[in-house]
């Protein structure tokens, strides 16, 4: 019997290491949405400061222009990850997910499969493998957005957004701010011509949509081969010492 068992682990293990290979790959240009090659809707607006609460940390957001933006994911971080000690630092809980989304000039041709993406704590950073690739690639049609949210629906959508989905979010450029141990403020971007420092868009999340998820399969298969594993595990302790070699 255990001959049986460590062929199901073996077994699950590689489909693991497989699907977590493939599930963060981007999509083919034939799979890309017609909404993925419009840029993004800016408009001014007038609307007062409010208060949002998150871990019982009171922010004040200052919304700054309307905004939506429909893109390819091509990196994310999500704030809570347990080695992310800056946004613990800053008592940063508003801030859901960072999200590098591509768009336009950058969806219309298949280079953004030549480029290396990449997320830290709070930039998104992309590597080139030619200066060709460098030439073609469009640099004011790709951000890192700062994704923040009160809303635990939203916020649970956000964390759950994955490299290679084709997404739609609506909210509002926003400034915001706590003083919860300390003075903290982060501001926003305004325009997508700008690099380095401070170029991030944050934006009030008010409705995100996934377009259309990548890799399902790869999905699929990465949790059944979790699944198969722990079953494979209880199995084996579950087995008579004297089935064991």
């Amino acid at each position: 019997m255990h001959t049986y068992v460590k062929f199901l682990l073996l077994t699950s293990v590689v489909a693991l290491v497989t699907s977590i290979w493939f599930s963060d790959s981007l999509p083919p240009l034939r799979a890309i949405s017609e909404d993925l090659k419009s840029e993004p809707m800016q408009e001014l607006i007038i609307q007062p400061a409010f208060e949002v609460t998150v871990n019982k940390i009171d922010y004040t957001v200052a919304p700054l222009y309307a905004y939506e933006i429909t893109g390819l994911v091509v990196s994310k971080h999500n704030a809570d990850t347990w080695w992310d000690y800056i946004h613990k630092r800053w008592n940063d809980s508003l801030n859901v997910t960072d999200l590098c989304v591509i768009w336009g000039n950058n969806v219309r041709s298949d280079v953004y499969a030549k480029v290396k993406f990449s997320s830290e704590s709070f930039t998104c950073n992309f590597r080139f493998n030619s200066q060709e690739v460098y030439d073609e690639f469009d640099m004011a049609a790709v951000s890192n957005n700062h994704l923040i949210t009160g809303e635990p629906r939203i916020a649970k959508k956000l964390r759950n957004v994955q490299i290679g989905d084709q997404i739609r979010v609506k909210g509002m450029l926003a400034e915001y701010s706590h003083n919860h141990g300390f003075a903290f403020k982060r501001g926003t971007s305004t325009v997508r011509t700008d690099t380095g420092n401070g170029a991030c868009e944050t934006v009030y999340v008010e409705d995100f949509e996934v377009i259309k998820s990548a890799n399902p399969l790869w999905r699929n298969v990465r949790w059944a081969a979790i699944a198969m594993i722990l079953l494979g595990v209880v199995t084996w302790f579950a087995l008579p010492m004297n089935n064991k070699p």
